[in-house]
């Protein structure tokens, strides 16, 4: 489980009441520490504060929908119907105003996982295997042929999102928002480097498995061919 919110008391609050229900839970107090861990930690759920100090929680919220289907409870200090109906069409499960009782969140936890299983969600993958490429989802360690690769968090991230899109094509905007953030879209040559150092660390320094669109973006695949 994530909480994202950049109330630290709360965040303990969080942590402690839902550590109770039996979750693992992560924290993160900015909108894009919740967006690079809910893209490496795959948590069966996310409770996301929409006042952050970094970017809106709305945005957050939108760009883990363009690649997962976590249920994501919102949290607000705003109770506007306005602003719960934007909330709920932006992708969110269910909305909550604060201040509210650890009891309500804790029953609507319950409802919303119950939901996901109804609908017959499978549980987040905690392992992407590209290939020779094994990601560790929940150890952020990566293997080659079986041989353990040391990555930055960056670099562990980048590679996580190409593995989650294997065999599309990814373009340099499309990457540069989703690992670097949303103000990042023509800084190409960050991709050039890290594109660079990721081959080297892999043994693919020919590009046969994390190919170059060139004008375009990078693509992982299956194998060579």
């Amino acid at each position: 489980m994530l909480a994202v919110d950049d109330d630290q008391a709360l965040l303990r609050v969080l942590r402690i009441g839902l550590s109770a229900l039996g979750h693992d839970v992560l924290v993160a107090a900015t909108g894009e520490q919740g967006i690079s861990q809910a893209a490496v930690g795959s948590p069966d759920i996310v409770v996301l504060d929409l006042g952050l100090p970094d970017i809106d929680g709305m945005e957050v919220c939108r760009r883990i929908r363009q690649w997962s289907d976590v249920p994501i409870i919102v949290l607000s200090a705003d109770g506007t119907e306005d602003r719960k109906i934007a909330s709920l069409d932006g992708g969110a499960d269910d909305y909550m105003t604060k201040p509210f009782g650890m009891g309500e969140l804790e029953a609507r936890v319950r409802v919303a996982l119950r939901h996901r299983g109804a609908d017959g969600g499978d549980e987040e993958t905690k392992d992407i295997v590209v290939g020779p490429l094994e990601l560790d989802l929940v150890h952020h360690e990566a293997r080659m042929g079986g041989k353990p690769v040391e990555l930055t968090t960056r670099e562990f991230a980048l590679l996580v999102f190409l593995a989650r899109n294997a065999g599309k094509i990814c373009t340099h905007r499309m990457i540069l928002q989703q690992v670097w953030g949303p103000h990042y879209g023509t800084e190409t040559q960050y991709l050039r480097v890290y594109v660079y150092r990721l081959r080297r660390k892999l043994g693919d320094e020919q590009g046969e498995l994390l190919r170059t669109h060139p004008g375009v973006g990078y693509q992982l695949v299956e194998d060579g061919h």
